[in-house]
């Protein structure tokens, strides 16, 4: 991106447009974020920077503890960044000294995340309508007339029965569970996904069913995504680029056949080793 369009606009946090047609959807400079204080402080992430376009998907690949579920929990606001910009649609996120959640709730329709355990991040005591309604109610308040259609539109979306939503979680395997935490994402039509793990907790067939559903809707929606996982062999076919994180650093970053074909740091050669059969 261009000096013009780094600028901030005084006061903002809002970058002017860049005519460059590559512009992202969300850039990261620098981004750290730290655990604990004084002599007990960890830095869970370091430096970390990365871009992603519009309809595109970026993997974050590294071992449990490399801190690429971090990123992704600073991105929408789960965790505060100690330094670094987040940059979203022109929006510098972290230069918004002013910005409660009150001001983000707008980016919090445009930025969802999908989280890796179905069976935790459903809440057992609501029905599937009453889980997507609480979606609902952050992204359309006003159109309640609407919301019983919007929530079939969803269901059909993801592969499940409009009917289903009268039940509740314990009456769905874990892929469809996983279903549904998308659906209830896509509740409030957001333009970019954290998918956070979102397949590692299923089956291997089922797996392949719920990437499927992921690149399906990229095509059908334009949705950009930042895909973590632990697995090379995951993340394949749905990224077009992968950043490879080690302890709290991307050490590689390449487009994915390229990454494939020539790892250049050993740490991603060992997690390309691991992958079964290749």
């Amino acid at each position: 991106m261009g000096q013009d369009a780094r600028d901030t606009a005084a006061g903002t946090g809002t970058l002017k447009s860049a005519d460059a047609p590559d512009t992202p959807l969300l850039q990261v400079e620098g981004l750290r974020v730290e655990f604990g204080s004084g002599k007990d402080r960890v830095q869970a992430v370091r430096d970390v920077g990365f871009r992603i376009a519009r309809n595109s998907t970026l993997a974050l690949v590294g071992e449990s503890g490399s801190g690429k579920t971090t990123v992704g929990r600073a991105i929408i606001r789960l965790l505060k960044p100690a330094a670094g910009r987040i940059i979203f649609d022109g929006t510098d996120l972290t230069a918004f000294t002013g910005l409660g959640e009150s001001g983000f709730r707008p980016f919090r329709k445009r930025i969802q995340m999908i989280f890796q355990d179905p069976y935790s991040s459903l809440d057992p005591r609501l029905s599937i309508r009453g889980s997507l309604k609480e979606a609902l109610q952050l992204g359309f308040p006003s159109r309640k007339a609407e919301w019983e259609d919007i929530l079939a539109e969803k269901m059909r979306l993801v592969g499940l029965a409009p009917d289903y939503l009268s039940r509740y979680p314990h009456e769905f395997s874990g892929g469809q569970r996983q279903r549904i935490g998308i659906a209830r994402a896509l509740c409030v039509e957001p333009e970019f996904l954290i998918c956070d793990e979102p397949v590692s907790s299923l089956d291997v067939s089922i797996q392949a069913q719920i990437l499927n559903l992921l690149m399906d809707l990229q095509e059908r929606l334009g949705l950009a995504y930042l895909f973590i996982s632990h697995d090379l062999r995951v993340v394949k076919h749905i990224a077009r680029e992968v950043a490879v994180m080690q302890r709290g650093e991307i050490v590689e970053m390449k487009e994915t056949e390229e990454l494939y074909r020539a790892p250049a740091h050993a740490y991603t050669r060992t997690l390309l080793e691991a992958i079964p059969g290749r």
